[in-house]
C-alpha cells in the first residue's frame, strides 16, 4: 500500500482508549446504573428494551469500535475512519432521543429516575448529551491528529522571526530542496524584476 500514509500507533492511543471507555460507559450504564441509583426509568438493572438498543447500546458500540480502530490503526485511513465512527456514535447519543420521537415504534428511552433537579441533570448528561459531547470532542481531536500526521510540516510554516516562511526558510526547516528556490533566484534576473 504505497499510497496510504502510515502514522505512529501512539498518535491515537490515548484518544482511542478514552473512546473505548466512554463507549463502554454509554452501552453499559443503562444496565448497571440502577445498582448505584443512577438510572432512567424503568430503574431495574439489566432491563433490555428496543429503545436502549438503538439509543445507547449501538452508539456505545460505535464509539468502542471507533476507539479500537483508532488505537490499533497504523494507517491514517483506518485511524481516521475509527475517529469518524466514534464521532457518529457520540452524535447519536446527542441527537438520538429527539429523532426517536419520529419513530415511536422503537419505544421511549424513559426519563431520569432522579428526584432532585441536580440528579435529573446528571443522569441526562451522563446517559446522553454530556456523554455524546465528550465522545464527539475526543473523536474530533483524534481526527485532527490524524490529519496533522499526514502533513507533518504543516505546523512549521512560520519562520523563527515570526513572519511567514519563505522558500529558503522552508528548505531549512524541512531539510528538502525547495522547488521554488530556483524560481525565486531567476525572477531577480528577469527584466523588470527587483533590481
Amino acid at each position: 500500500m504505497a499510497g496510504v500514509s502510515r502514522i505512529l500507533r501512539s498518535r491515537g492511543a490515548v484518544s482511542g482508549v478514552l473512546l473505548i471507555l466512554l463507549g463502554a460507559w454509554g452501552a453499559l450504564i443503562p444496565f448497571v446504573g440502577p445498582y448505584f441509583h443512577y438510572a432512567y426509568t424503568p430503574g431495574t438493572a439489566w432491563h433490555f428494551t428496543l429503545a436502549r438498543l438503538w439509543l445507547e447500546i449501538l452508539p456505545g458500540a460505535a464509539a468502542v469500535l471507533g476507539g479500537v480502530l483508532l488505537t490499533v490503526g497504523a494507517s491514517r485511513l483506518l485511524a481516521g475512519g475509527g475517529a469518524i465512527l466514534a464521532a457518529l456514535g457520540g452524535g447519536w447519543f446527542i441527537a438520538g432521543s429527539p429523532v426517536n420521537m419520529l419513530w415511536p415504534h422503537l419505544g421511549a428511552p424513559g426519563v431520569p429516575a432522579g428526584t432532585s433537579a441536580t440528579r435529573v441533570a446528571l443522569e441526562e448528561l451522563g446517559y446522553f448529551t454530556g456523554l455524546g459531547a465528550v465522545i464527539v470532542f475526543t473523536a474530533a481531536l483524534a481526527l485532527g491528529r490524524c490529519s496533522v500526521a499526514a502533513f507533518p510540516g504543516a505546523g512549521a510554516a512560520v519562520a523563527t522571526d515570526g513572519f511567514p516562511a519563505g522558500a529558503d526558510d522552508l528548505e531549512a526547516m524541512s531539510g528538502l530542496p525547495s522547488s521554488t528556490a530556483g524560481f525565486a533566484a531567476n525572477t531577480d534576473d528577469a527584466p523588470g524584476g527587483p533590481g
